[in-house]
């Protein structure tokens, strides 16, 4: 059974009526749910601690290190969901992809993709080629208890400019290329990603994890056009394919303001929704039928406690004729925020929201 499913004649899992998966699910809830993404990361002493000295992909597989590291904001912060700490990378590093997460620079390819011949490099995903992921989330919600665990992937648009370009870019010069000029190539190299993504995150529900969220970072970089034709295929192919376990699923990107309407067409429960955009307009723009998430900007948390939550109010404010909300940053923690402000503003929104 699901962590999100109830099914007839069976008591709900401990996580079904947490209140994140009540917003996930348009249910009353007894607050406004709360997380961050980025949550467990360089903002806070205890991650920089613990990862001391540790490679960033080392520390992905290390199934007991993922497990503190994913637990340190639940204890700090008190969000209403933790997020599964890992990257974007890790299945493209898992089936033999070359690649790197250097400091300061991000994801780097050594091999990039930019012909039919290239795709070779990838091959399905297995559980077996992942076994740490399924390790660290047993070991994760044994610890968790009723809290929520989000499991997480890179979208397939995502994944493939990073293939293509080879590491982090501004342009997608190398990407876009391959997907204006060659389309067949492109289609096929994003239905590959879909596979290894939709495989990734059923590892990740079938350990235990209560929902999922589909990152698609850059693809704010596209023109509405352009997702429909050459992205959101792939995209829906993964909401598909994990569909039958029942948990919520989450897309999210940033910039995506034009986009929003479409990246919830693609299957998402829970379209995230980054600071560009007011949340009542984003709501017009999804359509009914779907949670949101978000959306304080992350550089309000820099501002002072008064402007935090003059800011939060606002974002309430215009989440309160929502059919579910669940309060997040527009993007992820940013690593010189003051921990204790993200603290305050966990209590705040929980304050401000109780029913």
């Amino acid at each position: 059974m699901s962590a999100n499913a109830s099914p007839s004649g069976h008591q709900p899992t401990a996580t079904y009526n947490s209140a994140f998966l009540k917003a996930c699910r348009r249910e009353p809830v007894p607050h406004t749910p709360v997380w961050f993404m980025r949550q467990a990361g360089r903002s806070l002493p205890e991650y920089l601690k613990v990862r001391e000295g540790i490679p960033m992909l080392e520390s992905c597989m290390r199934p007991e290190l993922v497990t503190e590291i994913t637990l340190q904001p639940i204890r700090r912060h008190h969000v209403d969901a933790a997020i599964y700490f890992s990257d974007i990378v890790v299945p493209l590093k898992a089936i033999g992809i070359d690649l790197d997460i250097k400091p300061g620079v991000g994801p780097v390819v050594e091999k990039p993709i930019r012909s039919r011949a290239d795709l070779v490099q990838l091959r399905d995903l297995t559980a077996e080629d992942v076994s740490y992921v399924t390790e660290a989330i047993r070991l994760l919600t044994a610890e968790l208890g009723g809290t929520p665990l989000i499991g997480f992937a890179g979208a397939p648009f995502t994944l493939a400019s990073y293939l293509v370009e080879g590491g982090p870019s501004r342009t997608y010069e190398n990407a876009k290329a391959m997907m204006y000029g060659d389309p067949e190539l492109w289609s096929d190299l994003l239905d590959r990603l879909a596979g290894i993504t939709a495989a990734f995150l059923k590892v990740q529900i079938e350990a235990g994890a209560s929902a999922v969220q589909l990152f698609d970072s850059w693809a704010g970089a596209l023109a509405p056009t352009d997702y429909r034709r050459s992205v959101l295929p792939a995209s829906a192919k993964v909401f598909r394919a994990v569909e039958s376990y029942g948990v919520p699923r989450i897309h999210f990107g940033v910039g995506t303001g034009e986009l929003l309407g479409l990246m919830g067409e693609a299957g998402a429960d829970v379209v995230g929704v980054d600071w560009r955009v007011p949340l009542d307009e984003a709501a017009r723009r999804v359509g009914p039928g779907k949670a949101l998430q978000g959306n304080l900007d992350p550089t309000v948390l820099f501002a002072g406690t008064e402007a935090v939550e003059t800011k939060t109010r606002e974002v309430l404010d215009t989440a309160a004729g929502l059919e579910g909300h669940i309060f997040n940053l527009g993007h992820g923690v940013m690593p010189s925020t003051d921990p204790d402000a993200l603290t305050r503003l966990v209590e705040y929104v929980h304050t401000q929201t109780a029913r």
